[in-house]
């Protein structure tokens, strides 16, 4: 369900309309629907927060999760109020009944897991002593005992073999447990509503299969008789039955010339017979491999069209601005609309890494997009170039000031950074998203970030989300990440990409360094 609520902001704005989406047990909302593309402004989760309508108030309900968020809402009018109501109190009712579930599972496998894992101490234990045993009955200096350690050795070795059978039996058990409880990935198994595999296509094969029996034919038969045995072509090929009678009448003809031969020739006509006979077939034989080759090449040809034609498309083929898509002036200046939309358009990452954890790496990342864009406004004219917004900002002295444009395109830059540096890990085949995130803040943001900053970070990093989850994300139809086709083409638009991107902050961090711009100052 989507639609416009008011939110309380504060005591100086009050109440002001937003744009409400609430998708797959998360209420989202946007500045209005036409920034919708921009990314939400926040989120929270309808599974573990409380529901309330207010007692006074017809049209207001409070979402809180006690302690950590309180979203108090407005509706137009009483009946819209009790449409939401209607709404979020069924995706609670399924999520919370989803939750319980596999709460429940969870305590039976772990009780499951808790036994086994007292059967395999006993077992361990009872193992060791066996193993003792044999060391002292090896070590023992009774003549009775080495006399008498042959069998004793065997019995012993049979218990030995017996428990260590056990011990492993059960340590499998363990593991099946183990793996069913914890591993919530599933990512061996594929998931229901899975694309088929691309089949072969039917008329290709049946083309090549009645060719190998018209071949297999050929070589078998020497008379018009056996020609009846040929598969029939389809009903109304009347071509393909004319040369199928025209191959067979100068088959026949061939076949008398030779025996035509053969009666003028007795002695040597055989030879001359034999290396007629032995050139035909050569000659067919190379016809038969001409003809296989070209099948393969249509075969590879339409291989290739058909993974064309499969190509998925992921988060960046389908943005709405790319960086990829700017154009840059004769003197390499960026202009400042396209840029700023392009970092509009790449804020939808942040959502898909954990739109809660990682709100405050989003929200200042846009509040230095806005920044910049509320300079542009101010005189589009002059600033057509982000260039032109940092020199001007230069000459008049106000670069370095706080919540000046350039200040805000530094931070901004170092944001782009540091997903650039993200995406390149993804791009490269790491496939731990909580790894490729801690190597790109080191490289980028970590030594502008103070202790209580960093450690915001690294709480985020804790809830960064799997890579199944991740790429599943990046998807623009629900399954086209399993498709074997998907890594090859992130790997072909993030090639496109992520060059376009380097390029400009390239750009800017020349510019930057010209003018003494850096700043080593710690937030």
């Amino acid at each position: 369900m989507e639609g416009m609520l008011y939110k309380w902001t504060n005591y100086i704005s009050g109440w002001q309309p937003r744009w409400f989406v609430l998708d797959g047990g998360t209420l989202s909302y946007y500045d209005s629907q036409e920034d919708a593309w921009k990314g939400c402004k926040g989120s929270i989760k309808i599974s573990v927060c409380e529901i309330q309508v207010h007692s006074s108030d017809s049209t207001r309900v409070d979402l809180i999760i006690p302690g950590e968020q309180y979203f108090y809402l407005r509706a137009i009018n009483a009946a819209e109020r009790q449409k939401w109501l209607v709404a979020l109190g069924t995706a609670k009712a399924c999520l919370t009944d989803n939750r319980t579930k596999r709460e429940k599972e969870l305590q039976e496998n772990t009780e499951a897991l808790k036994t086994k894992m007292s059967e395999l101490r006993l077992y361990c234990d009872l193992l060791l002593q066996q193993v003792n045993k044999i060391k002292e009955d090896d070590e023992g200096e009774m003549a009775e005992v080495r006399q008498s350690f042959g069998r004793t050795g065997i019995d012993t070795g049979n218990m030995v073999k017996s428990t260590c059978t056990t011990f492993l039996k059960t340590l499998e058990e363990c593991m099946q447990i183990a793996n069913r409880t914890f591993n919530t990935d599933m990512a061996t198994q594929s998931p229901p509503g899975t694309p088929p595999v691309a089949a072969i296509k039917p008329q290709k094969v049946l083309f090549f299969h009645h060719m190998e029996q018209a071949v297999s034919t050929l070589h078998t038969t020497q008379d018009t008789s056996d020609n009846e045995h040929y598969d029939e072509p389809p009903e109304g090929d009347e071509e393909d039955e004319a040369d199928g009678r025209t191959q067979a009448d100068e088959e026949q003809d061939h076949n008398g010339d030779q025996s035509q031969d053969v009666e003028v020739s007795s002695g040597e006509g055989n030879g001359v017979c034999l290396q007629h006979q032995e050139e035909a077939r050569s000659d067919q034989a190379e016809t038969e491999k001409e003809e296989e080759e070209e099948e393969e090449e249509e075969g590879a040809k339409d291989s290739a069209e058909a993974e064309d034609t499969e190509q998925v498309e992921t988060f960046f083929s389908t943005m709405s601005h790319r960086f990829s898509d700017i154009s840059l002036d004769d003197d390499n200046g960026i202009p400042t609309q396209e840029f700023l939309d392009s970092c509009y358009a790449i804020v939808p990452v942040l959502d898909k890494l954990g739109s809660t954890v990682f709100a405050p790496v989003k929200m200042d990342f846009v509040g230095n997009i806005k920044k910049i864009h509320q300079k542009l406004m101010s005189d589009p004219e002059n600033y057509p170039t982000l260039q032109s917004i940092v020199l001007h900002e230069v000459h008049t002295g106000v670069a370095q000031v706080r919540n000046s444009a350039t200040e805000a395109l530094l931070w901004l830059r170092r944001g782009l950074k540091f997903l650039k540096e993200f995406l390149s890990e993804v791009n490269s085949g790491q496939q731990d998203i909580q790894g490729a995130l801690n190597n790109a803040y080191g490289k980028t943001l970590r030594q502008y970030h103070g202790w209580v900053v960093r450690g915001v970070f690294a709480l985020a990093l804790r809830a960064a989300p799997s890579y199944q989850s991740f790429t599943a994300a990046l998807v623009t139809r629900e399954g086209d990440e399993l498709q074997s086709s998907f890594a090859s083409g992130m790997h072909r638009d993030l090639g496109v990409y992520l060059p376009a991107m380097e390029r400009q902050l390239a750009i800017l961090d020349a510019l930057y360094e010209e003018y003494n711009l850096e700043s080593d100052e710690v937030v």
